[in-house]
């Protein structure tokens, strides 16, 4: 049976029912802990559940970055890249890149790998603990990635990189004459160059998960409801969320786990939260010859990462910033599709499409911690493109938190004090 401590809350509600938050309620219930997850979609379709379903242990260094900056020209979707900046977003996008310029400084770069190296250190046992827990093992697999170029400048250029790079608790090696003849007969345009990453992961049913983790948190006692949380206000210094029927809910420890949407619901309590829907693409064909067990697959040349799931494969791409709720656009499932054409990959086409929302802070660090707005609200959200990979071990420091303890991570550097401290206006000076 689960224990819980004397004096710890005996009440909570999680708000958001992406990955991250389907991990914190888990948690939390399997510490004792009265739980019910709140999330207005029964059908998942966010970017939980969109990705690409790779566990990427490997992406240690933080996207703001000096390097980042110098390489955004050339990675703009009008010249063939991923990066896309529509011009009808200007107003989200442009104070967003102010602060990312900011974050991207020296100082602040090595701070915030220091503070996700570690944070990625313990993602893969999390993973590990998370489905031995919910009886669903089989869904991690650890069998690393691949990594692709097309040309042999390309192949040089990246895999000196590569070498450079801080890659955390994995390590890469050049793929054998093996593996060169697996990925050659996956593509009509056979690689110049690969290497092969060991110590990463891939979960093989993002669809079967969601379901597996929803049926272990129910079996623990928790209570799954879908409403829609319009408002959090503070009454007696404490979080009351309010659903857009009006009814309040009150639970001794609150959640934010609710990804995009999480700023809107924390900006009325004077928190500064610079987040961005930093959107991604992809298409999806049921029908496909690509071998089941092999690993999901970067074809770095085009900034795309192909995955086989057990529902079929699944082609993925682009980061686009502007706003959640903005149309998607149609060029790029256009140009995912023209990609897997012109790579003679094993997909049918056209592939049914996707679009989603990853939740992005300018510094590409997430947000874990305790607000000082109200005693009982805690968040975990803006985990941008690690927020699959990162999700159980969120979980576990969120619990340790709300249960009065200290997480086995730190995560006083993902507190949304930084950009009090790290403001436009006080980095001018």
């Amino acid at each position: 049976m689960p224990s819980k401590k004397t004096g710890a809350p005996k009440t909570a509600i999680v708000i958001g029912g992406g990955i991250v938050g389907l991990c914190c309620a888990f948690r939390l219930q399997s510490r004792g802990i009265s739980t019910t997850l709140v999330d207005p979609q029964p059908e998942r379709r966010g970017a939980s559940w969109g990705n690409a379903g790779h566990i990427a242990v490997e992406q240690v260094e933080p996207l703001a970055s000096l390097a980042t900056v110098r390489s955004m020209w050339r990675r703009l979707f009008w010249r063939g890249g991923a990066l896309s900046l529509p011009m009808r977003e200007v107003a989200a996008w442009l104070p967003f890149s102010l602060r990312l310029l900011g974050a991207a400084r020296p100082a602040r770069f090595a701070a915030g790998k220091a503070a996700l190296a570690a944070l990625l250190s313990e993602a893969m046992p999390a993973w590990t603990r998370l489905l031995g827990e919910a009886s669903a093992p089989e869904l991690l697999l650890s069998q690393g990635h691949f990594i692709v170029w097309e040309t042999p400048e390309s192949a040089a250029r990246g895999r000196a990189a590569w070498a450079a790079a801080d890659t955390g608790t994995t390590r890469f090696r050049d793929v054998t004459p093996e593996e060169m003849a697996q990925l050659t007969a996956l593509t009509q345009r056979p690689p110049a160059g690969a290497i092969r990453f060991e110590g990463s992961g891939q979960i093989s049913d993002l669809g079967e998960l969601a379901k597996r983790l929803g049926t272990a948190f129910e079996q623990l006692g928790g209570r799954q409801r879908h409403a829609r949380v319009d408002r959090l206000h503070v009454l007696e210094g404490r979080a009351v969320p309010r659903l857009d029927t009006g009814e309040e809910l009150r639970a001794h420890a609150v959640v934010l786990a609710a990804g995009a949407a999480s700023g809107a619901l924390l900006r009325p309590l004077s928190e500064t939260v610079p987040i961005i829907a930093e959107r991604g693409y992809h298409i999806q064909s049921a029908e496909t010859e690509w071998p089941e067990d092999m690993p999901p697959v970067v074809f770095e040349d085009r900034s795309m990462i192909v995955t086989r799931f057990r529902s079929g494969l699944r082609a993925a791409s682009f980061v686009e910033f502007g706003r959640a709720d903005s149309p998607g656009d149609v060029r790029k499932w256009a140009r995912l599709r023209d990609h897997v054409q012109a790579l003679g990959l094993p997909f049918r086409l056209p592939g049914e499409p996707w679009m989603g929302a990853r939740p992005t802070f300018p510094d590409y660090l997430p947000a874990i911690g305790r607000s000082r707005r109200a005693e009982n609200l805690f968040y975990a959200f803006g985990h941008q493109h690690l927020g699959l990979t990162l999700a159980p071990v969120t979980g576990e420091a969120v619990a340790a938190m709300v249960n009065g303890d200290a997480p086995a991570v730190d995560v006083a550097p993902f507190a949304l004090e930084r950009f009090q401290r790290h403001s436009p206006a006080k980095e001018s000076r």
